[in-house]
C-alpha cells in the first residue's frame, strides 16, 4: 500500500449553478482502492444521493483518489485531504494544501447543511418557515459536522474547523479554537487558539485566551510547534516553538523578534546579563519564559525536570 495516497467514497453537495459545496468521507483510508472496493462502496452509498429542494441542492455518490504530496485538483480533492488529517491518517504539515483557498467556495452553512450563499439569500423566507438557521458563511465547515475523533472532548462545536487533527485524550474547552491542519499529537488542554500549520505535543496546555502564530496572515514561514508537557500560559502568546517542558508565564508574548535576558548566564563586564532574540530560543527544551516585574524585560530560566502535568480524569 502507498501511504502517500489516500481515497474514499463519500457524498458531493452540488448547488444548481454546478458548483460543488463540499464533500463527506465517512471512511477515508490510506493507498489506493482496489476497483471491487470502490465499486462496492459506490453501490453502498448511492441510495443517499438525493435532492434537497430547501436548499437548492443536490447530492451525489463520488470517489475520490488522491496524491497526498499533489497539491488539491478539485472541491472534493481538497474535502478529501481535510478528512485524511482530521481521521488522525495524517499529522499536520504532512499533506500538500497548496492552493487550497481557491478549491473551496465560500458556503453558507445551515442547520440543515450546506447551501450557496446566493440561495441563502433568495430562500431566507422559506429556510425560517422550515426552521432552518444559517450558523456561519464561510470556506471551512465545523469539524463535527462531518467527523467525531474518538477520545476527544469538544465544549463548542464552532470552534475547531474540519482538517483539524486531534488525539485521544484533548479536550477543547469552550474558547478553544483549532485551525484546519494544526492539532495535537497526544492527551492535551486548549483553552486558547491553535492556529493553522500548528502541533502541539503531549500532555501540553494551552491556557485560556493563549495565541500561537500561524502562517496565514503574514506572520512568516515559520511554523511554530509545541513540545510535551509544555504550559503556555493564560493570555501568553508565542510567536516561536516551544521545546518538551517549557513554562511561558500569562499574559506574555513571546516572539522572534523580542529581546531576551538570559537570567542564568553570568554577567558581562558592564554588569548586564547576555541578550538574545527569541528566535536562538526556538524550539529548545526546558525554559521558562517570564517578565521581570521590576525591569520589565523578559526573562529566560532554565528549568529543571518535567514541565506540566494534567489532572488524568480530565483527559481519560
Amino acid at each position: 500500500m502507498n501511504e502517500r495516497w489516500a481515497w474514499g467514497v463519500g457524498l458531493a453537495t452540488s448547488s444548481s449553478d454546478g458548483t460543488t459545496l463540499d464533500a463527506w468521507f465517512p471512511e477515508p483510508a490510506l493507498g489506493t482502492p482496489a476497483a471491487a472496493d470502490a465499486a462496492a462502496a459506490m453501490v453502498a452509498w448511492a441510495p443517499s444521493a438525493s435532492a434537497d429542494e430547501r436548499r437548492g441542492v443536490s447530492v451525489e455518490a463520488v470517489t475520490v483518489t488522491i496524491d497526498l504530496d499533489a497539491a488539491p485538483a478539485s472541491t472534493a480533492d481538497a474535502y478529501l485531504r481535510l478528512h485524511v488529517l482530521s481521521h488522525r491518517l495524517a499529522a499536520p504539515n504532512t499533506v500538500n494544501l497548496d492552493g487550497i483557498f481557491g478549491h473551496l467556495p465560500i458556503v453558507a452553512w445551515t442547520t440543515a447543511g450546506p447551501m450557496h450563499p446566493d440561495d441563502a439569500t433568495r430562500r431566507r423566507a422559506q429556510l425560517q418557515r422550515d426552521g432552518i438557521q444559517v450558523h456561519s458563511l464561510d470556506k471551512f465547515p465545523r469539524l463535527l459536522d462531518y467527523v467525531t475523533p474518538s477520545g476527544v472532548r469538544i465544549a463548542d462545536a464552532s470552534r475547531v474547523r474540519l482538517g483539524a487533527h486531534l488525539a485521544s485524550g484533548t479536550t477543547v474547552m469552550h474558547e478553544g479554537f483549532v485551525n484546519f491542519n494544526a492539532g495535537t499529537l497526544g492527551a492535551s488542554m486548549v483553552e486558547g487558539r491553535i492556529s493553522q500549520g500548528v502541533v502541539v505535543g503531549d500532555g501540553s496546555d494551552i491556557g485560556g485566551g493563549a495565541s500561537i502564530m500561524g502562517t496565514l496572515s503574514g506572520g512568516g514561514s515559520h511554523r511554530v510547534s509545541i513540545g510535551r508537557r509544555t504550559l503556555l500560559g493564560a493570555n501568553a502568546g508565542i510567536g516561536i516553538s516551544l521545546g518538551d517542558d517549557c513554562v511561558v508565564e500569562a499574559g506574555l508574548y513571546v516572539t522572534a523578534g523580542s529581546k531576551i535576558v538570559l537570567a542564568d548566564e553570568p554577567a558581562t563586564a558592564s554588569g548586564a546579563r547576555p541578550t538574545v532574540k527569541g528566535a536562538e530560543l526556538s524550539g529548545r527544551d526546558g525554559i521558562l519564559f517570564r517578565r521581570n516585574s521590576l525591569t520589565g524585560a523578559i526573562e529566560a530560566v532554565r528549568r529543571a525536570g518535567v514541565g506540566v502535568t494534567l489532572n488524568e480524569a480530565l483527559h481519560a
